[in-house]
Protein backbone atom coordinates (compact mmCIF):
# COMPACT_ATOMS: atom_id res chain seq x y z
CA UNK A 1 0.00 0.00 0.00
CA UNK A 2 2.68 2.53 1.10
CA UNK A 3 4.89 1.45 -1.98
CA UNK A 4 1.09 2.43 -4.43
CA UNK A 5 1.05 5.98 -2.66
CA UNK A 6 4.72 6.65 -2.58
CA UNK A 7 4.33 5.46 -7.19
CA UNK A 8 0.95 7.89 -7.39
CA UNK A 9 3.02 10.53 -5.25
CA UNK A 10 5.78 10.84 -7.41
CA UNK A 11 3.80 10.38 -10.54
CA UNK A 12 1.57 13.83 -10.14
CA UNK A 13 5.30 15.27 -8.57
CA UNK A 14 5.86 14.49 -12.29
CA UNK A 15 3.08 15.66 -14.47
CA UNK A 16 3.23 19.01 -12.49
CA UNK A 17 6.63 19.43 -13.38
CA UNK A 18 5.88 18.98 -16.74
CA UNK A 19 2.71 21.07 -16.77
CA UNK A 20 3.81 24.60 -18.71
CA UNK A 21 1.04 26.40 -16.61
CA UNK A 22 2.75 25.33 -13.01
CA UNK A 23 6.17 26.27 -14.66
CA UNK A 24 5.06 29.40 -15.60
CA UNK A 25 3.24 30.27 -12.20
CA UNK A 26 6.81 28.75 -10.45
CA UNK A 27 9.14 31.12 -12.30
CA UNK A 28 6.45 34.88 -12.28
CA UNK A 29 6.38 33.33 -7.98
CA UNK A 30 10.21 32.89 -7.84
CA UNK A 31 10.42 36.18 -9.62
CA UNK A 32 7.83 38.04 -7.44
CA UNK A 33 9.26 36.34 -4.20
CA UNK A 34 13.19 37.50 -5.10
CA UNK A 35 11.88 41.57 -5.19
CA UNK A 36 9.43 41.17 -2.03
CA UNK A 37 12.90 39.69 0.10
CA UNK A 38 14.52 42.74 -0.93
CA UNK A 39 12.20 44.97 -0.59
CA UNK A 40 11.57 43.55 3.11
CA UNK A 41 14.85 43.29 3.32
CA UNK A 42 15.33 47.06 2.28
CA UNK A 43 12.09 48.33 4.26
CA UNK A 44 13.81 46.98 7.71
CA UNK A 45 16.34 48.87 7.54
CA UNK A 46 14.40 51.29 6.14
CA UNK A 47 12.00 51.30 9.71
CA UNK A 48 15.10 51.25 11.87
CA UNK A 49 16.33 54.15 10.13
CA UNK A 50 12.63 56.00 10.65
CA UNK A 51 12.95 54.99 14.39
CA UNK A 52 15.92 56.27 14.89
CA UNK A 53 15.20 59.58 13.47
CA UNK A 54 11.59 59.51 15.99
CA UNK A 55 13.74 58.54 18.56
CA UNK A 56 16.20 60.96 18.37
CA UNK A 57 14.01 64.01 17.78
CA UNK A 58 12.48 62.85 20.79
CA UNK A 59 15.84 63.25 22.73
CA UNK A 60 16.62 66.62 21.05
CA UNK A 61 13.16 67.81 22.51
CA UNK A 62 13.50 66.48 25.85
CA UNK A 63 17.23 68.05 26.20
CA UNK A 64 15.72 71.14 24.88
CA UNK A 65 12.78 71.18 27.86
CA UNK A 66 15.56 70.49 30.51
CA UNK A 67 18.43 72.97 29.18
CA UNK A 68 15.39 75.64 29.06
CA UNK A 69 14.57 75.14 33.07
CA UNK A 70 18.47 75.71 34.05
CA UNK A 71 18.14 79.01 36.06
CA UNK A 72 21.41 80.86 37.71
CA UNK A 73 20.58 81.89 41.35
CA UNK A 74 21.52 85.25 43.07
CA UNK A 75 24.98 83.54 44.41
CA UNK A 76 25.93 82.71 40.79
CA UNK A 77 24.87 79.22 41.44
CA UNK A 78 23.39 76.76 38.35
CA UNK A 79 20.39 75.03 39.61
CA UNK A 80 17.93 72.71 37.48
CA UNK A 81 14.23 72.03 38.25
CA UNK A 82 13.73 69.23 35.72
CA UNK A 83 10.14 69.70 34.26
CA UNK A 84 8.25 66.04 34.53
CA UNK A 85 7.07 66.89 30.56
CA UNK A 86 11.06 66.19 30.12
CA UNK A 87 10.43 62.69 30.99
CA UNK A 88 7.25 61.69 30.19
CA UNK A 89 7.41 62.27 26.42
CA UNK A 90 9.05 58.68 26.57
CA UNK A 91 6.33 57.15 28.67
CA UNK A 92 4.95 55.15 25.38
CA UNK A 93 4.04 51.94 27.07
CA UNK A 94 7.46 50.03 26.44
CA UNK A 95 9.18 50.63 29.53
CA UNK A 96 11.87 52.67 28.60
CA UNK A 97 14.16 53.66 31.62
CA UNK A 98 15.40 57.39 31.19
CA UNK A 99 18.41 59.00 32.11
CA UNK A 100 20.02 62.42 31.78
CA UNK A 101 22.76 64.55 32.38
CA UNK A 102 23.58 67.95 33.05
CA UNK A 103 26.68 69.54 33.32
CA UNK A 104 28.42 72.96 33.13
CA UNK A 105 31.19 73.89 30.79
CA UNK A 106 33.78 73.39 33.24
CA UNK A 107 32.70 70.17 34.22
CA UNK A 108 30.36 70.63 37.37
CA UNK A 109 27.41 68.44 37.59
CA UNK A 110 24.29 70.03 37.78
CA UNK A 111 22.12 67.04 38.16
CA UNK A 112 21.66 63.89 36.86
CA UNK A 113 23.81 61.14 36.42
CA UNK A 114 27.80 61.60 36.57
CA UNK A 115 28.59 58.86 34.63
CA UNK A 116 26.28 58.75 31.78
CA UNK A 117 28.31 58.31 28.26
CA UNK A 118 28.13 61.31 26.26
CA UNK A 119 27.74 61.42 22.26
CA UNK A 120 30.84 62.50 20.06
CA UNK A 121 28.84 65.14 18.31
CA UNK A 122 26.06 67.22 19.59
CA UNK A 123 22.18 66.87 18.47
CA UNK A 124 23.34 63.16 16.42
CA UNK A 125 21.98 60.69 18.33
CA UNK A 126 24.12 57.38 19.33
CA UNK A 127 23.76 54.02 20.20
CA UNK A 128 25.80 53.47 23.63
CA UNK A 129 25.97 51.25 26.69
CA UNK A 130 24.75 52.25 30.15
CA UNK A 131 24.24 50.58 33.30
CA UNK A 132 24.09 46.80 31.25
CA UNK A 133 21.32 47.84 28.93
CA UNK A 134 21.90 49.44 25.31
CA UNK A 135 20.64 53.14 25.44
CA UNK A 136 20.39 56.00 22.33
CA UNK A 137 22.31 58.49 23.73
CA UNK A 138 21.80 62.84 22.55
CA UNK A 139 23.74 65.84 24.04
CA UNK A 140 22.88 69.16 22.74
CA UNK A 141 24.73 72.36 24.67
CA UNK A 142 22.45 75.59 25.31
CA UNK A 143 23.40 79.12 26.34
CA UNK A 144 22.22 80.30 29.91
CA UNK A 145 21.45 83.85 31.01
CA UNK A 146 23.72 84.51 33.61
CA UNK A 147 26.82 83.24 33.43
CA UNK A 148 30.24 84.94 32.59
CA UNK A 149 31.24 84.92 29.79
CA UNK A 150 28.14 83.80 27.62
CA UNK A 151 28.76 79.91 29.59
CA UNK A 152 26.65 77.26 28.02
CA UNK A 153 25.80 74.26 30.08
CA UNK A 154 25.58 70.10 28.43
CA UNK A 155 22.45 68.36 28.72
CA UNK A 156 22.78 64.47 27.55
CA UNK A 157 19.50 62.46 27.64
CA UNK A 158 19.35 58.73 27.15
CA UNK A 159 17.14 56.49 26.89
CA UNK A 160 16.31 52.32 26.47
CA UNK A 161 15.35 50.99 22.69
CA UNK A 162 12.54 49.77 24.04
CA UNK A 163 10.06 52.04 22.36
CA UNK A 164 12.65 52.16 19.03
CA UNK A 165 12.70 48.88 18.70
CA UNK A 166 8.46 48.45 19.22
CA UNK A 167 8.13 51.26 16.30
CA UNK A 168 10.44 49.67 14.22
CA UNK A 169 8.72 46.08 14.10
CA UNK A 170 5.65 47.66 13.58
CA UNK A 171 6.88 49.29 10.61
CA UNK A 172 8.23 46.24 8.98
CA UNK A 173 5.46 44.32 10.02
CA UNK A 174 3.24 46.94 8.40
CA UNK A 175 5.11 47.38 5.53
CA UNK A 176 5.56 42.90 5.15
CA UNK A 177 1.30 43.02 5.54
CA UNK A 178 1.55 45.04 2.55
CA UNK A 179 3.95 42.55 0.55
CA UNK A 180 1.80 39.89 1.40
CA UNK A 181 -1.48 41.08 0.32
CA UNK A 182 0.31 41.90 -3.02
CA UNK A 183 2.20 38.66 -3.75
CA UNK A 184 -1.49 37.22 -2.91
CA UNK A 185 -3.19 39.64 -5.36
CA UNK A 186 -0.50 38.96 -7.87
CA UNK A 187 -0.72 35.30 -7.88
CA UNK A 188 -4.54 34.82 -8.32
CA UNK A 189 -4.25 37.67 -11.40
CA UNK A 190 -1.11 35.54 -12.46
CA UNK A 191 -2.78 32.28 -12.57
CA UNK A 192 -6.02 33.94 -14.69
CA UNK A 193 -3.77 35.06 -16.80
CA UNK A 194 -2.20 31.79 -17.83
CA UNK A 195 -5.72 30.18 -17.98
CA UNK A 196 -6.30 32.65 -20.35
CA UNK A 197 -2.75 32.83 -21.95
CA UNK A 198 -3.30 29.06 -22.51
CA UNK A 199 -6.52 28.69 -24.10
CA UNK A 200 -6.13 29.06 -27.45
CA UNK A 201 -2.89 26.71 -27.03
CA UNK A 202 -5.95 24.15 -25.20
CA UNK A 203 -8.17 25.26 -27.99
CA UNK A 204 -5.18 23.88 -30.29
CA UNK A 205 -4.93 20.51 -28.41
CA UNK A 206 -9.13 19.86 -28.49
CA UNK A 207 -8.69 20.22 -32.39
CA UNK A 208 -6.09 18.36 -32.98
CA UNK A 209 -7.34 15.72 -30.94
CA UNK A 210 -11.35 16.01 -32.58
CA UNK A 211 -9.15 15.39 -36.28
CA UNK A 212 -9.73 11.95 -37.45
CA UNK A 213 -6.39 9.93 -38.07
CA UNK A 214 -7.31 10.39 -41.70
CA UNK A 215 -7.12 14.53 -41.41
CA UNK A 216 -4.68 16.17 -42.58
CA UNK A 217 -5.90 19.62 -43.86
CA UNK A 218 -3.65 22.67 -42.61
CA UNK A 219 -4.57 24.61 -39.00
CA UNK A 220 -5.59 27.66 -39.08
CA UNK A 221 -2.79 30.14 -37.38
CA UNK A 222 -5.16 32.27 -36.26
CA UNK A 223 -6.49 30.85 -33.38
CA UNK A 224 -3.57 31.26 -31.13
CA UNK A 225 -1.01 33.71 -30.45
CA UNK A 226 1.28 35.31 -32.37
CA UNK A 227 3.81 33.34 -30.57
CA UNK A 228 2.80 30.43 -31.16
CA UNK A 229 1.48 30.21 -34.80
CA UNK A 230 5.25 29.43 -35.64
CA UNK A 231 4.54 26.17 -34.07
CA UNK A 232 0.91 25.56 -35.88
CA UNK A 233 3.00 26.45 -39.54
CA UNK A 234 5.28 23.84 -38.13
CA UNK A 235 2.43 21.64 -37.83
CA UNK A 236 1.13 22.31 -40.97
CA UNK A 237 4.42 21.79 -42.82
CA UNK A 238 4.62 18.20 -40.90
CA UNK A 239 0.76 16.87 -41.59
CA UNK A 240 2.04 17.91 -45.19
CA UNK A 241 4.79 16.23 -45.53
CA UNK A 242 3.15 13.36 -43.87
CA UNK A 243 0.45 13.54 -46.60
CA UNK A 244 3.39 13.21 -49.33
CA UNK A 245 4.75 10.45 -47.55
CA UNK A 246 1.45 8.58 -47.49
CA UNK A 247 0.66 9.62 -51.08
CA UNK A 248 4.22 8.34 -52.22
CA UNK A 249 3.53 5.30 -50.11
CA UNK A 250 0.34 4.59 -52.13
CA UNK A 251 1.82 5.47 -54.76
CA UNK A 252 5.06 2.83 -54.10
CA UNK A 253 2.59 -0.37 -53.41
CA UNK A 254 0.29 0.48 -56.43
CA UNK A 255 3.61 0.57 -58.77
CA UNK A 256 4.95 -2.70 -57.08
CA UNK A 257 1.72 -4.39 -57.22
CA UNK A 258 1.66 -3.67 -60.90
CA UNK A 259 5.08 -4.55 -61.25
CA UNK A 260 4.79 -7.94 -59.65
CA UNK A 261 1.74 -8.94 -61.48
CA UNK A 262 3.00 -8.94 -65.01
CA UNK A 263 5.91 -11.60 -64.31
CA UNK A 264 3.83 -13.13 -61.78
CA UNK A 265 0.72 -13.73 -64.41
CA UNK A 266 3.82 -14.67 -67.08
CA UNK A 267 4.97 -17.35 -64.77
CA UNK A 268 2.30 -18.77 -64.49
CA UNK A 269 1.06 -18.93 -68.29
CA UNK A 270 4.20 -20.30 -68.85
CA UNK A 271 4.09 -23.16 -66.07
CA UNK A 272 1.08 -24.11 -67.47
CA UNK A 273 2.28 -24.25 -70.60
CA UNK A 274 4.97 -26.46 -70.09
CA UNK A 275 2.89 -28.59 -67.89
CA UNK A 276 0.53 -29.31 -71.24
CA UNK A 277 3.69 -29.71 -73.58
CA UNK A 278 4.47 -32.97 -74.92
CA UNK A 279 7.29 -32.22 -77.32
CA UNK A 280 10.57 -32.02 -75.18
CA UNK A 281 12.41 -29.37 -76.94
CA UNK A 282 9.40 -27.17 -76.23
CA UNK A 283 9.01 -27.28 -73.12
CA UNK A 284 12.65 -27.06 -72.32
CA UNK A 285 11.98 -23.93 -74.25
CA UNK A 286 8.78 -23.10 -71.91
CA UNK A 287 11.28 -23.88 -68.51
CA UNK A 288 13.87 -21.28 -69.47
CA UNK A 289 11.09 -18.89 -69.78
CA UNK A 290 10.12 -19.89 -66.83
CA UNK A 291 13.63 -19.50 -65.43
CA UNK A 292 14.13 -16.32 -66.93
CA UNK A 293 11.03 -14.64 -65.57
CA UNK A 294 11.58 -16.11 -62.17
CA UNK A 295 15.22 -14.24 -61.71
CA UNK A 296 13.31 -10.92 -63.07
CA UNK A 297 10.54 -11.15 -60.29
CA UNK A 298 13.78 -12.18 -58.03
CA UNK A 299 15.54 -9.45 -58.93
CA UNK A 300 12.57 -6.59 -58.66
CA UNK A 301 11.66 -8.37 -55.02
CA UNK A 302 15.29 -7.79 -54.17
CA UNK A 303 15.28 -3.94 -55.50
CA UNK A 304 12.14 -3.25 -53.24
CA UNK A 305 13.89 -5.06 -50.40
CA UNK A 306 17.04 -2.72 -51.30
CA UNK A 307 14.74 0.58 -51.92
CA UNK A 308 12.88 0.04 -48.51
CA UNK A 309 16.27 -0.37 -46.36
CA UNK A 310 17.39 2.43 -48.01
CA UNK A 311 14.69 5.00 -47.35
CA UNK A 312 15.39 7.45 -43.99
CA UNK A 313 14.81 6.15 -41.27
CA UNK A 314 14.17 2.08 -42.15
CA UNK A 315 17.10 0.82 -40.15
CA UNK A 316 19.40 2.00 -37.63
CA UNK A 317 22.56 3.93 -38.81
CA UNK A 318 25.57 2.33 -39.69
CA UNK A 319 29.00 4.02 -39.92
CA UNK A 320 31.57 1.26 -42.00
CA UNK A 321 34.49 2.67 -43.35
CA UNK A 322 34.14 1.17 -47.23
CA UNK A 323 36.50 1.30 -49.85
CA UNK A 324 34.62 2.50 -52.56
CA UNK A 325 37.82 1.12 -55.35
CA UNK A 326 38.00 -2.57 -53.79
CA UNK A 327 33.76 -2.34 -53.79
CA UNK A 328 33.97 -1.34 -57.35
CA UNK A 329 36.48 -4.08 -58.51
CA UNK A 330 34.97 -6.82 -56.84
CA UNK A 331 31.28 -5.61 -58.51
CA UNK A 332 33.10 -5.73 -61.89
CA UNK A 333 34.50 -9.23 -61.37
CA UNK A 334 31.05 -10.42 -60.60
CA UNK A 335 29.35 -9.15 -63.52
CA UNK A 336 32.40 -9.75 -65.58
CA UNK A 337 30.84 -13.03 -67.68
CA UNK A 338 27.46 -10.91 -68.23
CA UNK A 339 29.47 -8.59 -69.90
CA UNK A 340 31.55 -11.04 -71.58
CA UNK A 341 28.48 -12.78 -73.45
CA UNK A 342 27.37 -9.38 -74.80
CA UNK A 343 30.82 -8.37 -75.67
CA UNK A 344 30.87 -5.39 -73.38
CA UNK A 345 34.45 -3.69 -72.60
CA UNK A 346 34.26 -3.40 -68.46
CA UNK A 347 37.12 -1.24 -67.21
CA UNK A 348 38.09 0.22 -63.89
CA UNK A 349 40.23 3.22 -63.07
CA UNK A 350 41.20 3.03 -59.36
CA UNK A 351 44.82 3.89 -58.65
CA UNK A 352 44.66 3.91 -54.76
CA UNK A 353 41.73 2.92 -51.96
CA UNK A 354 39.18 5.71 -51.83
CA UNK A 355 37.66 5.22 -48.36
CA UNK A 356 33.92 6.77 -47.24
CA UNK A 357 32.07 6.02 -43.68
CA UNK A 358 28.38 5.19 -44.22
CA UNK A 359 26.10 1.78 -44.31
CA UNK A 360 29.21 -0.74 -46.55
CA UNK A 361 26.35 -2.91 -47.61
CA UNK A 362 23.82 0.00 -49.36
CA UNK A 363 26.65 1.86 -50.74
CA UNK A 364 27.95 -1.71 -52.32
CA UNK A 365 23.93 -2.06 -53.71
CA UNK A 366 24.67 1.64 -55.10
CA UNK A 367 27.82 0.56 -57.04
CA UNK A 368 26.16 -2.65 -57.84
CA UNK A 369 22.76 -0.69 -59.39
CA UNK A 370 25.14 1.38 -61.21
CA UNK A 371 27.17 -1.01 -62.95
CA UNK A 372 24.12 -2.88 -63.76
CA UNK A 373 22.29 -0.12 -65.06
CA UNK A 374 25.31 0.72 -67.64
CA UNK A 375 26.17 -3.09 -68.75
CA UNK A 376 22.13 -3.41 -69.07
CA UNK A 377 21.74 -0.26 -71.42
CA UNK A 378 24.97 -0.46 -73.40
CA UNK A 379 24.64 -1.67 -76.66
CA UNK A 380 26.66 -5.35 -77.59
CA UNK A 381 30.12 -4.64 -78.21
CA UNK A 382 29.96 -1.79 -76.06
CA UNK A 383 31.90 -0.36 -73.34
CA UNK A 384 31.41 0.68 -69.55
CA UNK A 385 34.25 2.52 -67.65
CA UNK A 386 33.70 2.96 -63.64
CA UNK A 387 36.47 5.19 -61.83
CA UNK A 388 36.87 6.03 -58.71
CA UNK A 389 39.04 8.61 -57.00
CA UNK A 390 38.50 12.20 -55.46
CA UNK A 391 38.50 15.67 -55.30
CA UNK A 392 37.73 18.36 -53.05
CA UNK A 393 37.48 16.53 -49.91
CA UNK A 394 34.99 13.97 -51.68
CA UNK A 395 35.01 10.76 -53.05
CA UNK A 396 34.12 10.97 -56.86
CA UNK A 397 32.36 7.89 -58.69
CA UNK A 398 31.85 8.11 -62.14
CA UNK A 399 29.70 5.05 -64.42
CA UNK A 400 30.16 5.86 -68.21
CA UNK A 401 28.27 3.28 -70.65
CA UNK A 402 27.57 4.34 -74.58
CA UNK A 403 24.40 3.24 -74.22
CA UNK A 404 20.89 5.52 -75.69
CA UNK A 405 21.81 8.16 -73.20
CA UNK A 406 19.04 9.84 -70.87
CA UNK A 407 17.35 13.27 -72.36
CA UNK A 408 18.14 16.05 -70.37
CA UNK A 409 14.12 16.97 -70.17
CA UNK A 410 13.71 13.36 -68.04
CA UNK A 411 17.13 13.21 -65.97
CA UNK A 412 15.27 14.23 -62.67
CA UNK A 413 12.39 11.59 -63.63
CA UNK A 414 14.54 8.63 -63.61
CA UNK A 415 15.16 9.31 -60.38
CA UNK A 416 11.71 8.14 -59.53
CA UNK A 417 10.59 4.76 -58.79
CA UNK A 418 9.41 2.81 -61.30
CA UNK A 419 10.02 5.42 -63.73
CA UNK A 420 11.14 4.51 -66.96
CA UNK A 421 11.73 5.99 -70.35
CA UNK A 422 9.42 5.69 -73.19
CA UNK A 423 10.57 3.48 -75.81
CA UNK A 424 13.08 1.80 -73.76
CA UNK A 425 13.88 -2.16 -75.24
CA UNK A 426 15.94 -3.31 -72.18
CA UNK A 427 14.60 -5.21 -69.31
CA UNK A 428 14.53 -3.51 -65.93
CA UNK A 429 12.04 -1.95 -63.29
CA UNK A 430 12.91 1.48 -63.00
CA UNK A 431 14.37 1.21 -59.35
CA UNK A 432 18.12 1.47 -60.25
CA UNK A 433 18.29 5.26 -59.78
CA UNK A 434 15.66 5.50 -57.03
CA UNK A 435 18.04 2.79 -55.02
CA UNK A 436 21.20 5.13 -55.70
CA UNK A 437 19.44 8.59 -55.15
CA UNK A 438 18.17 6.87 -51.87
CA UNK A 439 22.30 5.65 -50.53
CA UNK A 440 23.90 8.45 -51.91
CA UNK A 441 21.66 11.36 -49.66
CA UNK A 442 21.72 9.14 -47.00
CA UNK A 443 25.38 9.26 -46.75
CA UNK A 444 25.48 13.15 -47.41
CA UNK A 445 25.71 13.06 -50.85
CA UNK A 446 24.63 13.85 -54.55
CA UNK A 447 24.39 12.47 -57.41
CA UNK A 448 23.98 14.09 -61.21
CA UNK A 449 23.90 12.70 -64.64
CA UNK A 450 25.32 13.87 -67.81
CA UNK A 451 26.43 13.16 -71.65
CA UNK A 452 29.51 10.68 -72.25
CA UNK A 453 31.50 11.24 -74.89
CA UNK A 454 30.61 9.62 -78.26
CA UNK A 455 27.29 9.35 -76.61
CA UNK A 456 25.61 7.35 -73.94
CA UNK A 457 25.20 8.41 -70.46
CA UNK A 458 27.54 9.40 -67.66
CA UNK A 459 26.57 9.08 -63.79
CA UNK A 460 28.65 11.32 -61.40
CA UNK A 461 28.72 10.31 -57.32
CA UNK A 462 29.82 12.32 -54.57
CA UNK A 463 30.36 11.58 -51.18
CA UNK A 464 32.11 12.46 -48.28
CA UNK A 465 35.87 10.98 -47.63
CA UNK A 466 36.32 9.65 -44.41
Amino acid sequence: MSNSVVTKAGGTITRLSQSLRVQLLCWVLLTLFGAIAFNLYDSFWSADATAKLVTDRTLLASARVIAEAVRVDEGGNVQVDVPPAALEMFDTGFGDRVSYQVITAWGNLVSGFPDLPRPTVQRVGEDRAFHGADVRVLMLDHPVVGLPNDGTISVTVAVTHNSQYAMRRQLWLSDFSKQFVLVFVASLVTILGLQRGLAPALRLRDAVRRRGRNRLDPLSPEMVQSELRPLVHALNDYMERVQNQMAAQRRFVSNAAHQLRTPLALISTQASVASREDDAARRDEALAALRTSTRQISRLASQLLTLSRAEPGSRRPRSDATDLSKAAREILEAYAEEALKRNIDVGLEADRPVVVEGDGTMLREMLVNLIDNAIRYSKADGRVTVAVGQADGHAVVTVEDNGPGIPEGERQQVFERFYRIMGTESEGSGLGLAIVREVVEGAGGSVSLGDAEGGGLVVIVRLPLA
